[in-house]
């Protein structure tokens, strides 16, 4: 089995990186491969447990995915993930339990609704893919990346009422209400904590790969303790996520750096090692089959399949459509009150409301309340499509088929319905997801716009911000070296009235300035980037700046913090 998985990690790698290389989706190119392999002869028979499956994949891939989410962005289209996250969840698991329960009686309506929660969650590795190698706008890429952070506590939370309810245990509605609700509250709570402590740590200790393996080994401790709680280990892992995420560019820069490459390359050999381990699944497959119910089960999965593909635009449209016409009523109606004045007296009873005029409220409640206007509908297409299921239907449906509860037949169904909805999801929405996108022509000129208008602010801000800075330290210096000449100053100045560029700002100092010290020019030099930095997250933290551009502009400060350490250990090392 060690060796057998060993073969299977490294095939999986090959064919991402081949995948990668050629352009293509990874996910979907792992699948078809391990589909192909699986009828070889010598092809490895892989049986992993489901638990053990989700508990050592699902953290570090939740971990990761939501290192990358903007919190801002996040918070602001939590309207819309809210709705697919777990209204659409709970849609599909009664859609496909009541099509299932129809079509196979055996299966129980506690076990038919059992299926509809393993099936019910989209995995959206392979439509984040996608959709960053063909430029989706963010709003589309916040959308798809919260609902798949979000959906899978709703998901387990479903299969572990449904399989209390199977064995034997007696709940009501508002049993599973507080059974979800308690998921929710420890989960998000137990995550808090933990990232509050991984992000202390990450201040105070200076030694990045220590820093390193401790955030390697946060999600799976976040994990297992909120499921030992009964609260969801999932939205443990997410809160953890945002949580550090969130914070990371108050951080040294050099933790920054040793975790980027980290955790892509944790996804690369997770993420092809679960999608290869769904195709190898075919074998298996076949054998749940038998001989006596084939026709019955087979007749089940393309039912399923189809109400898993239906369900979602004909949910997605109406409950968008609603959501605008609420956000446009409730905009309306503050539009009244602004007018008649009766607005500006509720606002002053607000302590966190009187700070701003009517206008700017309005302006801000519509910026983080009305997101939902922007998806228009060809955006809501792409989301309608873009349902594809992974990992954890695989690993809940393979733990499923252990309960002593459920039948033989009723096993082998969920076993096969599972996969059948994984695969033929994979491959028939992941392989015209990029035609669709390409045919109704969405693009992200509207993100480029946004982000050189908020480019350009920042760097006025950064001018101005730099004057200051530098008025500060030439009274300091002059207090310090006295006669020293100061034409630093004026190089740096040169370098803030022009547009900034990714260069060594230390060299360029030093060539113009008899310099009283080195170490006094890049602490200069240091400074400025710490101004700047915090200019970002200002402008971030005001919703001003998207989260993803302020990371890519971090990006580069960064390596310019890397070059000003590189050149000054080079220097005390004699070699410059």
């Amino acid at each position: 089995m060690d060796a057998e998985i060993f073969y299977v990690l490294v095939g999986s790698v090959v064919v991402a990186a081949i995948a990668r290389w050629r352009g293509w989706p990874a996910p979907l190119l792992v699948t078809v491969a391990a589909l192909a392999a699986s009828f070889l002869p010598f092809a490895p028979d892989l049986e992993i447990d489901g638990h053990l499956l989700l508990n050592l994949v699902l953290p570090p891939l939740l971990y990761s995915a939501a290192l990358d989410v903007s919190f801002v962005g996040f918070r602001r289209s939590l309207p819309q993930i809210r709705r697919l996250g777990i209204w659409l969840v709970l849609l599909t698991a009664i859609a496909v339990g009541l099509v299932a329960w129809w079509i196979l009686p055996s299966l129980t309506l506690p076990g038919a609704l059992l299926l509809g929660a393993i099936v019910a969650p989209p995995d959206a590795v392979s439509a984040a893919a996608i959709g960053r190698k063909l430029g989706l706008p963010r709003r589309i890429m916040t959308v798809l990346s919260g609902e798949s952070l979000i959906n899978d506590a709703t998901s387990l939370t479903l299969y572990r009422v449904f399989a209390a309810i199977l064995a034997g245990a007696t709940l009501t509605v508002w049993d599973g209400i507080g059974q979800f609700l308690l998921a929710v509250g420890v989960g998000v709570a137990v995550g808090l904590v933990f990232g509050i402590g991984l992000h202390q740590l990450r201040m105070r200790i200076d030694d990045a790969v220590v820093i390193g393996t401790f955030g390697l080994l946060a999600p799976f401790g976040a994990y297992a303790i909120a499921e030992h709680l009964l609260g969801s280990g999932v939205l443990a892992v997410v809160a953890m996520g945002l949580y550090v995420g969130f914070n990371a560019p108050r951080t040294d820069y050099t933790t920054r750096q040793q975790e980027t490459p980290l955790w892509l390359s944790a996804d690369l050999l997770l993420e092809s090692f679960v999608f290869a381990y769904i195709g190898l699944q075919f074998p298996r497959v076949l054998a749940d089959l038998g001989d006596e119910s084939v026709g019955r089960i087979l007749l089940l999965s393309g039912a399923v399949l189809l109400v898993v593909l239906v369900v979602r635009p004909l949910y997605i449209y109406p409950a968008n459509g609603w959501a605008n016409h609420l956000d446009r009523r409730r905009l309306a109606r503050m539009d009244r009150g602004i007018a008649s004045g009766e607005f500006e007296k509720r606002k002053d009873r607000s302590r966190h409301w009187r700070q701003y005029s009517a206008e700017e409220l309005r302006t801000q409640i519509v910026r983080e309340r009305m997101a939902g206007l922007q998806l228009t509908w060809k955006d809501n297409a792409v989301i309608s499509w873009a349902g594809m299921r992974g990992v954890v239907t695989l690993a809940t449906a393979l733990a499923a088929a252990d309960l002593a509860t459920l039948g033989s037949e009723a096993s082998h169904a969920i076993v096969v319905v599972a996969f059948v909805v994984t695969v033929g999801t994979l491959l028939l929405q992941g392989l015209t997801l990029p035609m669709l996108i390409r045919g109704l022509g969405i693009e992200s000129d509207v993100d480029e716009a946004e982000d050189e208008r908020a480019l350009a602010a920042v760097k006025e801000k950064s001018r101005e911000a730099g004057k200051t800075y530098l008025a500060e330290k030439r009274v300091e210096w002059e207090a310090k070296h006295g006669s020293v000449d100061l034409g630093v100053f004026d190089a740096f100045t040169k370098r803030m009235t022009r547009v900034e560029k990714d260069t060594d700002q230390a060299q360029e100092v030093e060539d113009a300035v008899a310099r009283p010290s080195y170490d006094d020019l890049v602490a200069l030099s240091k400074g400025w980037l710490q101004v700047r930095r915090e200019i970002l997250l200002a402008e971030r933290d005001a919703g001003n700046l998207d989260e993803e551009l302020m990371r890519e502009l971090m990006i580069a400060m960064d390596a310019e913090e890397l070059a000003l350490d590189t050149r000054g250990a080079t220097r005390s090392q004699g070699r410059v």
